[in-house]
């Protein structure tokens, strides 16, 4: 007698369907074990927060660096807070605080921090990727327009990008703000990284070296792991928390100022001894293997 063409093939889909149905329980089984794990065991992401009038503002490790390297490039102009506020909402709303080597809605020869424009006189594409420069540029645009300090935010960011969306700067002022405050040294101890532990361990020089490329030089000592930098008041807590803020990139496991100090194993200011008017940071040393 001649099989059925129909039960040949369904003899084939049940074992899928209950593969398929396994897979699922398996899944579900893992998602729950994962739900229920106590949330002070499960990893945190990496990421930086900013907190102001009780609102905290949270960016990636990469994107506070360039906050902080926009905003300490202020410090050493000696421009006011405002300066840093207005560029930080600018870079986020223009490249998301990425150096882009593409262009957007800018145009098509925007490139950078700051989606600037070299058919616009802002400089060579070479120069405008590279972030000090990018920055330098746009404060060297914004001293030229007058009383940027007291204008709305997004009047005075206008008045330099010449955007096609001059309202868009506004819907970042707030987060600026508390990144820029906090990365000038106007609110302390306001930054803080939660840090995976450091892949690798980390060198004096390349911190004194990136600190140097945004502020100019400092008067620092380093012994062993041991960084000290001179530094008091708002400047101190600048360096303070551009330390913390590059602290993913450079390895580093503390920063101390003003009788508090981060570490990575906390990830928050707790009282601490510090030196007087001085910064000290400690560069994380992987142990040796034997």
């Amino acid at each position: 007698m001649a099989s059925d063409p129909s039960r040949r093939r369904s003899t084939g889909f049940v074992p899928v369907l209950l593969l398929v149905v396994l897979f699922l329980a398996a899944v579900t089984v893992y998602a729950v074990s994962v739900l229920r794990e106590p949330e002070d065991k499960r990893p945190e992401p990496a990421a930086c927060t900013a907190t102001a009038d009780g609102t905290a503002y949270h960016l990636t490790p990469a994107r506070t660096s360039t906050a902080a390297l926009i905003s300490g490039i202020s410090v050493r102009r000696g421009m006011p807070a405002r300066a840093a506020s207005i560029a930080v909402a600018t870079a986020i709303q223009e490249s998301g605080l990425r150096n882009l080597d593409y262009g957007d809605d800018a145009g098509p020869d925007s490139r950078g921090l700051f989606q600037q424009r070299p058919s616009q006189g802002w400089g060579s594409e070479e120069q405008v990727m590279q972030p000090v420069y990018a920055a330098n540029a746009f404060y060297d645009a914004l001293e030229k327009v007058p009383n940027y300090a007291d204008l709305p935010l997004t009047v005075a960011a206008q008045t330099v990008q010449r955007s096609a969306f001059p309202d868009a700067y506004a819907d970042h002022e707030a987060e600026a703000k508390a990144f820029a405050s906090a990365l000038t040294g106007h609110s302390p101890a306001a930054l803080t990284c939660t840090l995976a532990p450091p892949s690798s361990s980390g060198s004096p020089e390349a911190v004194l070296a990136a600190m140097t490329t945004v502020y100019g030089p400092v008067e620092a000592t380093v012994e062993g792991d041991r960084i000290t930098v001179a530094g008091s008041g708002t400047y101190g807590w600048s360096l303070a928390q551009w330390a913390v803020a590059n602290a993913e990139a450079l390895s580093l496991d503390s920063v101390a100022f003003d009788e508090l100090r981060w570490t990575r194993a906390t990830g928050s200011w707790d009282p601490a001894p510090a030196p007087d008017n001085a910064v000290v940071l400690t560069v994380h040393r992987a142990a040796e293997q034997s």
